[in-house]
């Protein structure tokens, strides 16, 4: 989970300088590509292109399908709320997969952990400040992205139960650079970027692989109701870099709701 919390900060900031020239459907084409070669290359060099199996691609495709939707909204979101807001909004994933795994992989779903999700829900609604016309695009995309990550995280974990993790990254970045290029050709027009933006594209493409490799690693180690709620630490990450690197100042409302949504999954985690 460090390894997610790093990936993903780091992503952040190299998808804010890659959203100045491209749309969420191009930076998600050019991250899954990247992330194709990067798995076939260490799949080759060690030796483990037999894991890569077409199992289980029926739950492959819905587990991206919901990934791709949440990192679409989520990208969407990145250049239009602070950093702060964005990943406090996000923090509400563990509160969609406590119920989310109720339902389909068998957790229990006792009294204390309806509780935590009804006081992160609390948390979600004082950061996003619902007051009539207050609800911009960016907060509306980063709070349905993290139902999305929620079903992502879910399926993934049911995933591990049977399929290698380097078959899980391999159908990964397969399914969502094909909807990255569906997506780009609805769209009909394509950008590439400038020689400076490579960088940060390549870095997105890097990061959002290990994230999601680590990611993997630590749900087929422990019960995604005590992993999901660790991932907690890339608020006041974020929040620095925020405040570091962009000038971002940070709400009353923000702070709060973040307060409410980690002490809920603080809760949830020292009880699991």
């Amino acid at each position: 989970m460090v390894g997610v919390i790093s990936s993903f900060s780091a992503m952040a900031i190299a998808g804010r300088s890659a959203r100045t020239e491209l749309d969420t459907f191009e930076v998600m084409l050019y991250r899954s590509l990247i992330g194709v070669v990067i798995v076939l290359l260490v799949a080759a060099s060690t030796r483990q292109t037999s894991q890569i199996r077409p199992n289980r691609l029926g739950l492959h495709f819905l587990r991206n399908l919901s990934h791709f939707i949440g990192q679409n909204l989520w990208f969407f979101a990145l250049p239009l709320i602070p950093l702060a807001k964005l990943i406090a909004l996000e923090f509400s994933t563990p509160v969609w997969v406590l119920f989310l795994a109720a339902l389909f992989l068998g957790e229990v779903l006792t009294r204390q952990r309806i509780l935590v999700a009804v006081i992160g829900f609390v948390g979600v609604l004082v950061v996003a400040n619902p007051e009539v016309g207050s609800l911009d695009a960016g907060t509306i995309a980063a709070a349905l992205a993290a139902l999305g990550f929620a079903g992502s995280a879910v399926m993934t974990k049911r995933l591990t139960r049977t399929e290698p993790i380097l078959s899980i990254m391999f159908w990964l970045t397969v399914f969502q650079a094909g909807m990255g290029a569906l997506m780009v050709l609805y769209d009909g027009q394509i950008t590439l970027p400038s020689p400076a933006l490579w960088g940060p594209v390549a870095l997105v493409g890097l990061t959002g692989l290990s994230a999601h490799f680590c990611l993997t690693k630590a749900l087929s180690l422990a019960p995604s109701v005590v992993v999901m709620p660790m991932d907690f630490l890339r608020l006041p990450t974020m929040t620095i870099l925020g405040v570091l690197l962009y000038q971002e100042s940070l709400e009353v409302s923000v702070v709060i709701g973040a307060a409410l949504i980690l002490g809920a999954n603080a809760i949830n985690l020292r009880k699991s």
